[in-house]
């Protein structure tokens, strides 16, 4: 028998007899390189036992003499290996059986998209880590759609653990929903979902709300600096157009102002008076005439 335990969870193990014994005793054992080990003891008169190496590692969950069964509280990789439990009968001696435990670690995938060379392409990529290396799997919930241009990487870290990257190319016009599913052994999968946007998206912002980053602050700068010297600009035109307004009125009051020869011309008013004062003039020699 094998029991799968993520790593860092507690691990049960337990064993029981088919046929109805005289049990005295049941012990747990850890199978080592050559030997084995003691961990815990269950007896009618002496009740639950269990060694001081073990205490803060191992809990009886059940004791009995037909049926017993232990947990290994937070599981590591420390713990693998192979347990044995022994049911001591009188006079017959003891009945064996064995347990195997295996620890696997397995991380969260992460589920990156981004727009290729090609407006409806997207680059769908997913990475898991785990111990031993974890299967990564892309699909697509659309019928009509499928990957294509499947590629896939494998890194070990320094901790055992292998990190396995799986890369795809996807075809889509719409709005499409990808997952990936990753899994160690036949511990259950872990799954992830998100929505590629299609090719009516195509928007920095909408891949920026998927893949979690964004350079839309970049822009901004470059915005207003454009604004600003497009706004310089327009006071520089309309400045020089006033400037040029300016002039023109100065040089049409100057003509006004001169005789065909280029001589000023006298004010209005003062020819007036000087006509008004001829009239009386010529007035007053005809009365006295």
């Amino acid at each position: 028998m094998s029991v799968l335990a993520a790593e860092g969870e507690d691990a049960p193990l337990s064993c029981h007899l088919l046929e109805t014994k005289d049990v005295q005793q049941v012990t747990w054992q850890k199978v080592l390189e050559k030997t084995e080990r003691n961990v815990c003891t269950y007896s009618e008169f002496f009740g639950e036992t269990v060694d001081p190496d073990f205490k803060e590692k191992v809990q009886f969950t059940e004791a009995g003499l037909q049926k017993s069964s232990i947990v290994i509280r937070s599981a590591t990789e420390q713990d693998e290996g192979c347990y044995l439990c022994l049911f001591n009968i009188y006079p017959d001696g003891a009945l064996i059986g064995t347990t195997c435990l295996k620890i696997y670690e397995l991380h969260e995938p992460i589920l990156d998209v981004r727009r290729s060379n090609s407006p409806a392409e997207s680059v769908v990529s997913c990475s898991a880590t785990g111990r031993p290396a974890p299967s990564v799997t892309l699909t697509v919930l659309h019928q009509n759609i499928s990957f294509s241009q499947y590629t896939s990487t494998s890194v070990t870290n320094s901790n055992g653990t292998v990190t396995i990257t799986t890369t795809a190319l996807l075809s889509a016009f719409s709005s499409t929903e990808v997952g990936c599913s990753v899994s160690v052994l036949s511990a259950a999968p872990r799954e992830l979902l998100v929505t590629v946007p299609g090719l009516t998206e195509t928007s920095e912002d909408a891949l920026d709300k998927q893949t979690g980053s964004s350079d839309r602050g970049c822009r901004w700068p470059l915005i207003i600096s454009f604004m600003m010297m497009m706004m310089g600009v327009i006071c520089i035109f309309l400045l020089r157009k006033r400037h040029q307004r300016r002039n023109n009125k100065h040089s049409q009051d100057v003509t006004e102002n001169q005789k065909p020869d280029g001589s000023p011309v006298s004010d209005n008013k003062e020819l007036r008076l000087r006509t008004s004062e001829r009239q009386k003039q010529n007035s007053e020699s005809v009365t006295s005439l």
